[in-house]
């Protein structure tokens, strides 16, 4: 449908904890849409209805597997393993940190029909579910670090955002992914 601006670090929005879905229509079809053109134009894995200023608890991911994922209304009921691997933000962009994720999870979901449903994860796949039901809760990655590399972060991410102002970051439709 169409891409839109990212909301950056700093936008309240990335810290609401987003709405649950009453029921899917059109409207939430379209956001689904708008989610997987901005995440594919500014070359993500996943992205979160909040990402793009909704705070409806939406999110998409796409690994390259054949199988984009939508996660409307997702809870995750199971967990296995622990896995550390690296991690990125759309709303973050060139700020990276090593994550403790679980390695498995099965997380119900709501699907474009209205129907419940299982689904089961492993690798990038899970660490990409993560990382996004973490926005729909307001939590960023930064979050799961621990405070001395939270705090060298930041002092990155604003040394690269000096003399910039807002929140929003404008996403050049078409994009070629690269990386989670």
């Amino acid at each position: 449908m169409s891409v839109r601006p990212i909301h950056l670090l700093g936008s309240p929005v990335l810290r609401a904890r987003t709405a649950e879905i009453d029921r899917v229509d059109d409207a939430v079809r379209r956001l689904v849409e708008d989610l997987f053109d901005t995440m594919r134009a500014d070359k993500g894995v996943g992205l979160a209805a909040n990402q793009i200023g909704e705070t409806r608890r939406v999110a998409v991911v796409d690994v390259d597997d054949g199988e984009p994922v939508v996660l409307i209304n997702p809870v995750i009921v199971e967990r296995a393993g622990t896995i550390r691997g690296e991690e990125g933000c759309l709303s973050i962009p060139e700020i990276f940190a090593d994550v403790d994720r679980a390695e498995r999870i099965v997380v119900e979901v709501t699907d474009l029909d209205g129907r419940r449903r299982a689904l089961e994860a492993t690798e990038l796949k899970s660490r990409a579910i993560q990382h996004e039901i973490d926005h729909l809760e307001g939590i960023l990655f930064l979050d799961r670090l621990s405070p001395l590399k939270r705090k060298m972060l930041l002092k990155k991410w604003q040394k690269a955002r000096k003399g910039q102002t807002g929140y929003l970051k404008e996403v050049p439709a078409g994009g070629a992914r690269d990386g989670p």
